[in-house]
């Protein structure tokens, strides 16, 4: 098979029809085999009997529910699992994202070889509130990710080689970074495609301010697993080395600056009544707290099932 589809939706009745036929005849005109796989993330609006009349009439579709909305990451990662196309193209249900750049994805990811092609939305028809944060959230992901060739990591349309979709995993709110888990897998041949975004025909977002605020906080999480993950010591142990020495240091030039001031018999103060020294006595403890936390975090990485779950290319 050519190409998946896969498009999580959450309450997208009324564009269901529509996307499904443009999908269809965009396929068809290329020539392509495919299948278009819609997950209902727990939708209120009818969205699954539009999903199963669809199938009726069209065999290429296929139909994931969930009893309740578990949000796009779970929704991407259950229609990862059940994508078989060589290619696989992700897209939102509200017609925001346009199937006539289907051809030119699937031609970079099988001609030019990319691992991973975003969209990038560089016109867009949303208002200043959501362009502004999110222009500031993908420049933070830039830096902190390393991939410096992207403009939009959130663009729902994208495409995937195959292998990349079946070696990671998506959980959480971990949608928003699927660039930065595949290059922490070893994918490294990430491209951008600017891409068409139409204005909302049918319904309304589903997104609000806070998924900012979960994103940041989503992006210090991944970066933290990735980088760590397998040698949390390295992070926690450096951290409280630091802070005890640190303390140590301070601790013992208050009492050597009092020793000296005795010998010269002029005025000091008792150590206990400097507040370097109860600033001293913290660094001490957090050092030696961040030390222990760091070794607890490493018998639980050993003892994991995947402490050694390495992501293999070939074998010859």
């Amino acid at each position: 098979m050519d190409i998946s589809v896969v498009v999580p939706l959450l309450d997208e009745a009324e564009s269901l029809p529509e996307l499904s036929k443009w999908i269809r005849e965009v396929m068809e005109r290329n020539g392509f085999s495919y299948e278009i796989i819609l997950i209902d993330d727990g939708s209120t609006d009818g969205s699954w009997q539009v999903i199963e009349s669809l199938k009726e009439g069209d065999p290429n579709i296929k139909g994931i529910k969930f009893r309740r909305n578990y949000g796009k990451s779970a929704a991407l990662n259950i229609g990862f699992e059940a994508a078989q196309g060589d290619v696989v193209i992700t897209m939102d249900a509200d017609l925001q994202d346009s199937p006539d750049e289907i051809p030119e994805l699937y031609r970079r990811i099988t001609q030019e070889h990319y691992d991973l092609i975003s969209g990038w939305k560089q016109k867009r028809h949303d208002p200043l509130s959501k362009t502004l944060p999110t222009k500031l959230f993908n420049s933070a992901t830039r830096s902190m990710s390393g991939i410096h060739n992207l403009h939009d990591f959130n663009c729902g349309l994208k495409a995937y080689r195959k292998d990349v979709i079946k070696t990671i995993e998506v959980y959480g709110e971990m949608h928003r970074y699927i660039p930065v888990i595949a290059k922490w897998a070893g994918f490294k041949k990430i491209g951008e495609q600017v891409v068409e975004h139409r204005a909302r025909k049918y319904g309304k977002t589903k997104f609000g301010l806070s998924r900012f605020v979960n994103g940041f906080l989503d992006l210090l999480s991944i970066f933290f697993v990735g980088k760590f993950g397998k040698r949390p010591m390295h992070f926690f142990g450096t951290m409280g080395v630091l802070s005890f020495l640190f303390g140590t240091i301070s601790t013992i030039w208050l009492i050597a600056q009092k020793l000296v001031d005795i010998a010269n018999n002029t005025k000091f103060r008792n150590v206990t009544d400097q507040p370097l020294f109860y600033i001293a006595l913290v660094a001490i403890i957090v050092g030696f707290q961040l030390f222990l936390t760091g070794f607890v975090a490493e018998l639980v990485s050993r003892n994991s099932s995947e402490r050694n779950s390495y992501h293999i290319e070939k074998r010859i």
